[in-house]
């Protein structure tokens, strides 16, 4: 679906780590990428970073907002044995931790392990064997004896993140580590380059931001958005896919993998921002699902909308099954349809443009 470089691009960006506090190694792969075809890319001192194209100074800007870090781990504990114990970055499930490949960020580069898991023969049923653990029961197995010999590689504080495979299931659907929300920031870059192709049409400016510490609270796209202060940002993330066993559609909503983006409705998200967003997708044979919220987005769009004096703000994202695990799987398709929708909604926008619902 990618031409190669922007395949490249895309694979190198989902496996770069980039840990909730530790993002950047991945944000330099983005900065690299995205200041081919923007004005200008620079960074704030907690490592959010934004790629700028400018029309005039006296026209409104719009933001394309997605965030660079990934839930992982960080060493915690090293025990006398040198087997090092975990504690969450973000919102990493300690029920599916066990028995996994990992690699620990050291300073002196990347280590490998595993996280160990009891065999089944050997589990004490009758006192808790089995059961689903927390992450205090999270050790990994680095292939040492000692603590002082562990300590040689690793030390308390250093992020860990799963194995950094990607792999295709077929030519549409993708299965990732970290696809949330590596692949908005592909988007929102692959949005620009779209809108610097047709930059005689752009009569705003635009400001692509890549966020930290998304997973802990919004604090980075909290500094970069009260900072910048735009006129309306479009925010992208990714969303529960439904479609899967075992999830109750009445409770969670109906979204399908393959069936396009989704526009979500209701709190933070503006509705004239979001009835301009819908009709650029009507006018451009853009799929898109609905989603409603009641007060949260649980996004950095919660953390966008009220900076300052308000930005109006919109969510867009890109449906995935599996979110916070290993294995999380998107449509190539659903991706391609992203782009192109935040791509021709910053187009369609006048030098004037205001989103005030009176």
């Amino acid at each position: 679906m990618f031409d190669n470089t922007t395949s490249q691009f895309f694979e190198k960006l989902l496996i770069t780590p980039s840990p909730t506090g530790y993002e950047s190694d991945g944000q330099k792969v983005w900065m690299e990428y995205i200041s081919q075809f923007t004005d200008k890319v620079e960074s704030d001192p907690y490592g959010s970073a934004i790629a700028k194209l400018n029309t005039s100074a006296d026209v409104m800007t719009v933001m394309l907002e997605a965030h660079a870090d990934e839930i992982g781990m960080v060493v915690q504990y090293i025990s006398d044995d040198g087997f090092v114990y975990l504690n969450k970055l973000g919102g990493s499930d300690s029920t599916i931790a066990r028995a996994k490949r990992v690699f620990i960020h050291g300073k002196n580069g990347k280590i490998s392990g595993v996280t160990g898991n009891t065999a089944i023969h050997l589990q004490d049923k009758k006192n808790g064997g089995g059961k689903e653990p927390s992450w205090k029961d999270i050790y990994v197995d680095i292939g040492v004896s000692s603590r002082e010999e562990a300590l040689e590689a690793v030390q308390i504080g250093d992020p860990v993140t799963y194995s950094d495979d990607v792999e295709y299931l077929n030519d549409d659907i993708i299965s990732a580590r970290a696809l949330d929300n590596r692949i908005g920031g592909f988007a929102i870059a692959q949005a620009m380059k779209q809108i610097s192709e047709q930059k005689k049409n752009l009569a705003v400016n635009v400001i692509a931001l890549n966020s930290v510490q998304e997973e802990v609270g919004g604090f980075g796209a909290r500094m970069m958005s009260y900072r910048h202060m735009p006129d309306a940002a479009i925010v992208t993330d990714v969303t529960h896919a439904t479609d899967s066993p075992g999830i109750d559609q009445k409770e969670h909503g109906q979204i399908k993998l393959g069936s396009g983006p989704t526009v979500q409705h209701g709190g933070a998200n503006h509705p004239k921002l979001v009835e301009l967003i819908e009709k650029a997708a009507e006018r451009s044979k853009i799929d898109v699902q609905h989603e409603a919220t009641s007060v949260r987005t649980g996004t950095d769009t919660d953390s966008i909308f009220y900076q300052r004096t308000g930005i109006p703000s919109a969510l867009v994202s890109v449906p995935i099954r599996y979110m916070h695990s290993p294995v999380e799987t998107a449509s190539l398709k659903d991706l391609q349809q992203l782009i192109d929708l935040m791509a021709e909604s910053v187009l369609s926008m006048e030098p004037d443009q205001t989103f005030n619902v009176l």
